[in-house]
């Protein structure tokens, strides 16, 4: 186990409350004892990063793009090579019709994922609407919903035309991964020091994919089979080069079409 990052402040570390990211993360509070964690949306996190509030955090892909000033500070990642199960879009009418599209309050690269398919497959730019946390797939009328997260892993009560799940889409794009989350600080952050930290809990967290399952499952209302082929074979952790060119690729498709400017908090 990795000696605690020695520091002169009390870090904060902002991640994931979600299914996906546990691997990394169920062994962070006791591998990294002098610091604090919160769990959170990934839409907050990136919020609050940039808002000085945390020092490092587990943020979706598409913030890192955006910052001025931001290094990803560990190889340890949220990414999938093909199918990817909790992020879809749910289409009321043909992709290639759709003028209005509905985006999970929790998502960003995710949001900016699916505007980028719907732009490259059929030159759609539809409006787009929030739907909020707490609601589902029937709170809006719009002609796409994109839901992500745990909610997005459990079928859908409503008739819907067609589905696209994001990660299986962009492979068949790209022939790349795609990565929905990196760990990201601001250049020269002593947060840095963190990196060895943080691949070791993900390689703990992978060496114990059968017990979080087991774990989690149950409050999710999900099978822990399910659970566990999600986190074993629908997912990977390890940010290599061909999750970094898959970055590159999708930073430059969302540049074209104008998604990487900044958000206020």
């Amino acid at each position: 186990m990795p000696s605690p990052p020695q520091t002169d402040a009390r870090l904060r570390i902002g991640a994931v409350n979600y299914l996906n990211s546990k691997p990394l993360v169920s062994r962070l509070a006791e591998l990294a004892p002098g610091c604090s964690l919160l769990l959170d949306l990934p839409s907050r996190l990136a919020d609050s990063l940039a808002a000085g509030r945390l020092d490092v955090a587990l943020i979706p892909t598409v913030e890192y793009l955006r910052a001025d000033g931001y290094q990803i500070v560990s190889d340890a990642c949220v990414a999938s090579d093909d199918e990817v199960r909790s992020v879809k879009v749910y289409f009321r009418k043909p992709p290639e019709q759709v003028e209005s599209l509905a985006l999970d309050e929790g998502s960003r690269t995710s949001a900016a994922l699916a505007q980028v398919l719907l732009a490259v497959r059929h030159g759609r730019r539809p409006r787009l609407s929030p739907l909020p946390i707490g609601d589902n797939a029937a709170s809006t009328d719009t002609d796409a919903v994109l839901i992500i997260g745990d909610r997005a892993m459990a079928p859908l009560a409503d008739d819907f035309h067609s589905e696209w799940d994001l990660g299986a889409e962009w492979r068949r794009e790209t022939g790349l991964p795609f990565v929905f989350a990196c760990w990201a600080a601001p250049r020269d952050s002593p947060a840095a020091r963190l990196a060895p930290v943080l691949a070791a809990a993900r390689d703990h967290g992978v060496g114990e994919l059968q017990a979080i399952a087991s774990r989690e499952a149950p409050k999710l209302g999900l099978p822990t089979s399910m659970a566990y082929e999600y986190l074993s074979q629908h997912l990977h952790y390890r940010l290599e080069e061909p999750e970094r060119q898959a970055i590159k690729l999708f930073e430059s498709r969302c540049r074209e079409l104008g998604l990487l400017a900044p958000i206020a908090c």
